[in-house]
């Protein structure tokens, strides 16, 4: 292996894009881009400098023998690209969610870990300096001993998104599948990763989306929302996922003897009347972080001072990438924590298929209206 690792990125939207300016700027050199549709795979490489551009994911493979692959498409696509990527030894960074299914993501961790490849889970909201910042203060007692945790999000998405991958489950789509992986890596970071009992449920208040033809980056898909919904001509999907859920789970933590109580409530379509936010309350306080995913403001109460606005510490502002897009900040420090671990450099923890694959059969759990159960022996096997 050469001193810069070449990397293979599967996807042309937002995600293919911002995993290949994050790997640059980890050092590594992005060799070839793979998407569905060749003349879209061929702009977007143009447009990113990408020297291989195409559409069959087996030949890319062999012919830029990359060390590092990037998953970059939506989840129901993962399996086979990973699977493949695997059986050449190529190290895998994975977008969440990381497949449709719990089972398809526990054989593809236990396939890496046969193999001896590293892999990372992009669950990483964890790394804005906001969560970061939670994470350094509750570990020094900011909070005295953690007791529960409560995270709150409504996105008021529009009904009338166009019909795509987002709605249907064997697609990846679904608010778990999108949405809960990244609170929950949040509080996992935060107060330890020690998932002993959870219990959900879920609700489907859409039912089903227009048919669009055009459709190609997820980001801009607002933009195509046609402007006559009740054009008879226009077909329409059915949805079969998730758009609101409700998830308590315990955590055990080393920061506490009993175990930590956490609520996570997302209404995908419904608004929000106050902030967005994440707390942890202890027993001597409480981090108040506001946003959907904690990267706003962070707020500490005390019982002698009451609420008050803490600034970010200097070194963890030093510590940020400078980069436009809280999704793109965190894509850059994950994939510079990846590329120095698998340089044998020193890196800190980041999460792997251990926790992509626990987390993928969490969410069939909930899905299929699981209670309260036994959740440690899902984590089982993975190595970074």
């Amino acid at each position: 292996m050469s001193d810069t690792l070449k990397v293979l990125v599967h996807g042309t939207g937002f995600a293919g894009e911002g995993h290949a300016d994050a790997f640059r700027a980890a050092g590594a050199d992005v060799v070839g881009m793979v998407g569905r549709t060749e003349h879209v795979v061929r702009a977007v490489a143009d447009k990113k400098d990408i020297s291989y551009a195409g559409t069959d994911w087996a030949k890319a493979l062999n012919a830029c023998k990359p060390d590092i692959v990037s998953i970059a498409t939506p989840g129901g696509a993962h399996y086979d690209p990973i699977k493949q990527a695997i059986a050449h030894g190529c190290h895998v960074f994975c977008d969440k969610p990381m497949t449709a299914t719990g089972v398809s993501a526990v054989e593809l961790r236990d396939l890496a870990q046969a193999r001896g490849v590293k892999t990372a889970y992009a669950a990483s909201f964890r790394y804005t300096p906001s969560v970061q910042h939670a994470k350094r203060l509750v570990a020094e007692g900011a909070i005295g001993t953690p007791t529960e945790v409560e995270c709150i999000s409504h996105f008021n998405l529009e009904r009338d998104i166009p019909f795509g991958w987002s709605h249907r489950a064997e697609a990846g789509g679904g608010r778990l599948n999108n949405n809960f992986p990244h609170t929950l890596s949040i509080v996992t970071d935060v107060i330890g990763d020690e998932i002993i009992q959870l219990t959900g449920e879920v609700r489907d208040d859409l039912g089903r989306a227009p048919i669009v033809e055009g459709v190609h980056n997820f980001a801009t898909r607002r933009q195509h929302i046609p402007k006559d919904l009740n054009d008879p001509s226009l077909k329409w999907g059915e949805s079969n996922v998730e758009w609101s859920y409700t998830v308590m789970a315990q955590i055990d933590s080393a920061l506490a003897e009993r175990p930590v109580s956490v609520l996570f409530k997302h209404g995908g379509l419904v608004p929000r009347f106050g902030d967005d936010h994440i707390v942890f309350y202890g027993t001597e306080g409480a981090i108040y972080l506001k946003g959907h995913y904690g990267s706003g403001q962070l707020s500490h109460y005390t019982r002698e001072t009451g609420w008050s606005d803490l600034p970010l510490p200097d070194d963890i502002v030093a510590a940020t990438p400078d980069v436009a897009g809280e999704t793109e900040l965190c894509w850059h420090v994950l994939a510079r924590d990846f590329v120095r671990d698998i340089q044998g450099q020193s890196a800190p923890a980041y999460p792997t298929f251990r926790e992509g694959a626990q987390y993928q059969q969490i969410i069939d759990l909930i899905r299929s209206g699981g209670t309260v159960t036994d959740i440690p022996a899902l984590g089982q096997g993975g190595a970074r």
